[in-house]
Order: C-alpha cells, then structure tokens, then sequence
C-alpha cells in the first residue's frame, strides 16, 4: 500500500477512513453503524478526524480546548453544542466527506448542566483531565462547520482528501451523535491511534522500499567520472545503509504487528510507540539517499523522491511527534525495570510513571 500514493484510498484503507471505521465497529451504537459506517465500508464517502488544534500543543490531548456543552431543556431534553478550532484535519477538504469525528473536552459550565455529568464513561467531573474529552460525531453539512482553508505540507496540498482547518462554530448535536457517551474520547483516541500508527508505519516501509528500488536502477544505469554510479565507493555505502536501514524498519514493524496479535493494540502500546519513531527515521534515511543519488531529479515533480521524503518527515509529527512517543517507550522500559527489582508497586507509582 506504501508503493503507490493511490493505492491505500483505492483499496479503502486509506487514513484517517480506517481509524474511523474501527471506531465505528468497535464504539458504534447500532444506530451510528447503520448511518455512517456501511457507506464508509463500502467507499461510498469519506470521513475526517478532527483532533489537533491550532492555539494548543495538541500532542498533550489534555490540552484540547474545543467544548462541547450539554444544554438540558425545560421538558428534560438533552442537547448538545459544539464549539472550537481544528487544524490538519485530514479528508476534510475531501468532497466525498460526509462526516467528522471530533474529539472535544466536555464544558459542564452551562447553568443547566448542574456541574456533573451524566454520562456513563468516567467523566465524572471537569477536573478529571482525561475522563472529560467526548467523541462525537458530526456530519459535514451540519450549521456552524466550516472548513477554513487547506493546508499544504511542504507546498504539497495532497488533494482531492487534503489537510484542512475547521470552525465550528455553535454546532447543534444530540444526545446519540456521542460514541459511547461522555466522557470516553480519550480511550476512544487511543484505541484509534494505536492501530492507524502501524497502519502509517507499514506504508512507510512500502514507500522507502519503492525508493530504493529506485536508486539501485540509477546506480547501474548512470556514470560520473567514466565510471557508473554502483561503482564508486560511496554509492556503494549508501546502498548498504539503506538495505540494512529497510531490512530494520521492515522487521520492527512485523515485531510489532506480532505483539498487536498476541496482546492487542493496548498490550503493545510500547511497540507501537517504538516503530512511531523508528520507521519514519530509517525509512526516511533510505529516502534521502535515494534523492541525492538521483541529484536534480530528486527533488523536482518528475520522480516520487520529494513527495515520498516530506511525507515521511510530516510522519515525524502527525499522530504525535516523536518526544511523546520515545517518552511512551521510556516509561515502559523503566516501569518494567522497577518490577523486576520488585520495586514498583502499580497503584502507587501508576501517576508518576
């Protein structure tokens, strides 16, 4: 699926549709099933997730400040209203999206919410800063969403899906628009990202793999200096670095897709968060070999090489940039040192490790 820039879209398991979809599948009600997700199985329209925002550090999601405010009417009807600002927004500019899933943080300011809420998912007050955020979904043509602009990743705007930047602005929402009620989106987020990250990593050793194809065909194909470019010592070096670089992404992302297996997506968040970071690196190691090997050519439209390398670097940050992910590493291999000492005891540490 990495080889081709068309190819996950083509075969329907392009982001951010998969995460949506599993979502669904897993948190959907019957109801949210039957309006959103066959239509999405079937490629008939597209969908966005709606997470990150411009005036925060969105890698920490404690940080979102979208609201969502529960209004209780005068007859006990309960509604819902959606305000705040997103950004990188992917699929949003997509003309076939039909509908967002928006992670926002529940407001129980409202005077007729009472101050608590009512939802089944842990949320139980505004100061619990996980138990507060809320998924919910949002069809594109709903009152008060407006897609602001799109966004261009190094002067690529990666259409038809795109990047975009949302408004929302007062959006009116019900009761079951909510996956699984409030309170539960950042265990909804979680679930999401855990698999879309693999998914991410796995194109990503498809893609450096297609690139280094390419190099090994200029190298045999090209001369400098009376001699072809496969036989000059450094060429030489980068076609070893990068085989052993592919080879190592390669074999990380199977390693973890084991673990996803035998543990499931929540037993592996340490692989997860390890590849995160690791593949896009080696991947784009390979990449940028590949560019100056191919010199001019590898940076202008006529080759994937500039698209393939900007791609990998915007990895680095989408689904959080790699400090957060080496701290998820680093937390894990620390937290598993100290059980083994028989120094770690899991309810009394759990908040500082």
């Amino acid at each position: 699926m990495g080889r081709s820039f068309l190819a996950p879209e083509a075969c329907n398991c392009s982001a951010p549709d998969t995460g949506n979809m599993e979502v669904l599948i897993k948190h959907g009600s019957p109801d949210q099933q039957r309006r959103w997700l066959g239509d999405l199985l079937a490629g008939r329209i597209r969908s966005a997730f709606l997470m990150t925002e411009p005036d925060v550090a969105s890698s920490d999601a404690t940080n979102i400040e979208t609201r969502l405010t529960r209004v209780v009417g005068s007859k006990g009807e309960v509604r819902y209203t959606l305000s705040g600002r997103k950004w990188w927004s992917t699929g949003a500019m997509d003309p076939r999206c039909r509908v967002a899933l928006v992670l926002a943080r529940m407001d129980y300011s409202h005077p007729s919410c009472g101050g608590e809420s009512s939802g089944g998912g842990g949320g139980e007050s505004n100061s619990d800063m996980h138990g507060a955020h809320t998924v919910v979904l949002v069809p594109m043509d709903t009152p008060g969403v407006r897609l602001v602009r799109p966004l261009h990743v190094f002067g690529y705007d990666d259409a038809p899906h795109g990047h975009a930047e949302v408004e929302l602005t007062n959006v009116q929402l019900g009761a079951d628009d909510l996956v699984l009620g409030e309170g539960r989106g950042f265990e909804i987020a979680q679930s999401r990202l855990g698999p879309g990250r693999i998914h991410h990593c796995m194109r990503a050793v498809g893609l450096a793999a297609r690139c280094y194809e390419l190099m090994l065909r200029r190298v045999v194909s090209r001369q400098t200096f009376g001699r072809y470019l496969a036989e000059h010592g450094g060429c030489q070096e980068m076609i070893a670095d990068s085989a052993s670089d592919l080879e190592a992404a390669r074999l990380l992302t199977l390693s973890c897709a084991a673990a996803i297996d035998e543990r499931g997506a929540k037993g592996a968040r340490d692989k997860i968060a390890s590849i995160k970071v690791a593949v896009p690196e080696l991947a784009s190691r390979v990449v940028d070999r590949a560019v100056q090997v191919y010199g001019g050519a590898g940076v202008c439209q006529d080759y994937c090489l500039a698209r393939a390398l900007t791609g990998l670097r915007t990895l680095r940050i989408a689904d959080g940039p790699d400090a957060v992910h080496r701290r998820t590493v680093a937390r894990f291999e620390i937290r598993n040192t100290l059980r083994k000492m028989g120094m770690l005891d899991d309810q009394k540490n759990k908040s500082k490790l």
